[in-house]
């Protein structure tokens, strides 16, 4: 059998940082920072609840994060 491959890491990253930050910007400080996938979402968005390392979630309303969190 085959060894599975690893996990993607999470970075060493404040979530909180991205809060107020302008969307494309923030998507641009994340992948700067190792984030290997961005995911913007509306603020109420209905997402599943998998947590998947490397990821980081956008809420953005009217073009800035309003709330941000790994996963």
């Amino acid at each position: 059998m085959a060894p599975l491959p690893p996990r993607p890491q999470t970075p060493d990253d404040a979530p909180d940082d991205y809060v107020g930050l302008a969307a494309e910007a923030a998507e641009r400080r994340a992948r700067d920072r190792g984030w290997r996938t961005v995911r913007r979402l509306p603020p109420d968005a209905v997402i599943t609840m998998e947590f998947m390392p490397g990821r980081l979630n956008l809420a953005v309303q009217d073009g800035e994060v309003v709330r941000c969190w790994p996963g």
